[in-house]
């Protein structure tokens, strides 16, 4: 290996174990982290990437190559892409009765989850709370859907939760106030993720992750903590990508009497026949139209040419 300053350093092969912006943190095979940057202002790295990293000087370094990835978790909007994880195995969705959480967000998020291949897991937090029984039976949907939905309170028990995470490379996402940070502290004590108290006035929660980071729970399963959402934009989605990705909808695509359907005000649209027969909750082919007038009225820039 080349020592800094003399001559052109060897690439070394590590994991980005959390992602800060334009800033990496790169964890060598044999353990040793380094401080990193990409070349020129790069940005598409993200926290669970394979890559080559070049020492610089000491403790610092700068990312040469990303290996091709198996997955990649990222959302979208008219201006730009926002990488979330990479290489994960299965997206855990962290809601909660209190702050009431967004059904419109877990939906998104399922759907960027099966458009890249990953497997959903919803993680319902907080099942000690009063309200939570409505919030159990919202979730039902989404358990005859065919998704895991585990119940849990942080606080006390992640039994509930441990059980879906070994040999998994987990990502946890969710809306801020959700516990995402509880999880990491009750998982790992020693990562101190900061915990917020809820904000009674804003009835949301203070964001208090504000980076993607990758913990190992053992030497085959790790999770990575993200920044709490707020929305999730899919503009890298065409309609038809939509549509497969909404579960329920698969066993009715091409029964449509036009090719090209949306799914949204056409005559004989095999998709809001069964909603109107009861065989595709109304409320979810209402999110899917929603996604879809979002994707039909601005293609994102950064896909323009």
């Amino acid at each position: 290996m080349a020592r800094p300053g003399s001559g052109k350093a060897s690439r070394e092969p590590g994991t980005v174990v959390a992602a800060y912006g334009r800033r990496y943190r790169v964890e060598l095979q044999d353990g040793e982290e380094l401080d990193c940057v990409t070349r020129s202002k790069k940005t598409d790295v993200a926290c669970g990437d394979a890559v080559g990293a070049a020492r610089t000087g000491d403790g610092v370094g700068v990312i040469e190559a990303v290996e091709p990835r198996r997955t990649l978790f990222y959302r979208s909007d008219a201006r730009r892409q926002k990488l979330i994880a990479a290489n994960v195995t299965q997206v855990i969705i962290v809601v909660a009765a209190e702050p009431p959480y967004s059904e419109e967000l877990v939906d998104r998020c399922l759907v960027a989850a099966e458009h890249a291949g990953i497997g959903g897991l919803i993680a319902f937090n907080k099942i000690d709370l009063p309200r939570a029984g409505g919030t159990a039976a919202a979730l039902e949907l989404y358990r005859r859907l065919g998704y895991r939905v585990a119940e849990l309170c942080a606080k006390r028990d992640l039994a509930p939760l441990r059980v879906h995470l070994g040999g998994h490379t987990s990502v946890l996402v969710g809306q801020s106030g959700m516990g995402k940070s509880t999880i990491i502290n009750g998982l790992l004590p020693q990562a101190a993720a900061r915990v917020a108290e809820i904000s009674a006035a804003l009835g949301t929660g203070r964001h208090t992750t504000t980076h993607a980071e990758l913990y190992h729970l053992d030497a085959h399963s790790h999770i990575i903590d993200s920044p709490g959402l707020q929305e999730f934009g899919l503009h890298h989605l065409t309609q038809a990508d939509a549509a497969q990705a909404f579960l329920e909808f698969r066993p009715w695509l091409g029964q449509c009497r036009f090719r090209d359907c949306t799914h949204t005000v056409e005559p004989d649209c095999a998709i809001t026949a069964a909603a109107v027969k009861g065989e595709i909750a109304a409320r979810r082919l209402a999110s899917y139209r929603r996604l879809v007038g979002e994707l039909q009225r601005k293609r994102p820039a950064w896909d323009r040419t």
